[in-house]
């Protein structure tokens, strides 16, 4: 005779597979606004939403910024190095 009672491991399977799929989607959860590219705004359609009034209520100016040139020049003269023993 056995002293130790059976162990049912296909429930306990069951449960563990249960619990593995509730992290799953709880931490998909958490991390599904990572995968969307944040919403940029240009400074006029920006000047007439909440972010735009906030803005103006701390007193901050929303302005067009510059835009980057496509191709930006290399910097004249020779590249720096890294010095072989930075002491």
């Amino acid at each position: 005779m056995h002293e130790r009672p059976h162990i049912n491991r296909a429930g306990l399977a069951m449960i563990s597979l249960a619990i593995a799929l509730a992290c799953i989607v709880a931490l998909t959860m958490q991390v599904r606004d990572r995968w969307n590219s944040p919403e940029v705004k240009p400074a006029a359609e920006a000047q007439y939403t909440t972010t735009g009034q906030s803005a103006r209520v701390a007193g901050a100016r929303i302005s067009q910024s510059e835009p980057k040139p496509s191709i930006e020049p290399e910097p004249e003269g020779p590249k720096p190095a890294q010095p072989a023993n930075p002491d």
